[in-house]
């Protein structure tokens, strides 16, 4: 039997793939986006799990939409394994103005009143409502809500601030 790849080779110009594996290493067009204002749309907003700590993760792609660096991607990856990273996701989710949000909170204030407690604005339980959250905020926004971003660093860290939101038209 016949190697697979030895198929590929003969159907494939292998000449004419080595000068174009050999120009893409000498032409890198990738640029990294450099820290500033953008408006974009979110083309990616999931629960993930980081390949190095295999913690859990906000992974969110947003695609600029104007200027030097349109069609380029912004790329949060956000760990929301303890409180304080937890804390930065959520306050980036919140930022979406995303209905679900608001009404995941309010479903949990009233239970936590119902229960004799105090209201906490949490919106998830636990990481598998976590995950369906996210996707319900990306279907409820997709090709319906555009932002500005501020991207930036702080700390070492990168920062992601979503300053402006508006409805697609």
């Amino acid at each position: 039997m016949a190697n697979i790849w030895d198929k590929f080779n003969k159907s494939i110009d292998v000449e004419s793939l080595r000068e174009d594996i050999l120009d893409a290493s000498n032409n890198n067009s990738r640029r990294e986006v450099p820290y500033g204002t953008y408006e974009v749309k979110i083309e990616k907003l999931e629960l993930g799990e980081s390949k190095s700590s295999g913690n859990p993760m906000v992974v969110c792609w947003m695609r600029i939409l104007e200027g030097e660096f349109k069609n380029s991607l912004i790329f949060m990856n956000q760990s929301v394994h303890s409180n304080y990273p937890l804390s930065i996701a959520n306050e980036f989710i919140r930022s979406l103005d995303s209905n679900i949000v608001q009404e995941t909170m309010d479903e949990f204030n009233q239970i936590d009143i119902a229960r004799g407690k105090e209201p906490k604005d949490r919106i998830f339980n636990d990481y598998v409502q976590y995950g369906n959250l996210l996707m319900d905020i990306a279907e409820e926004i997709d090709g319906q809500l555009e932002y500005v971003v501020k991207y930036g660093e702080e700390k070492g860290f990168k920062t992601y601030e979503i300053t402006e939101v508006f409805e697609v038209e």
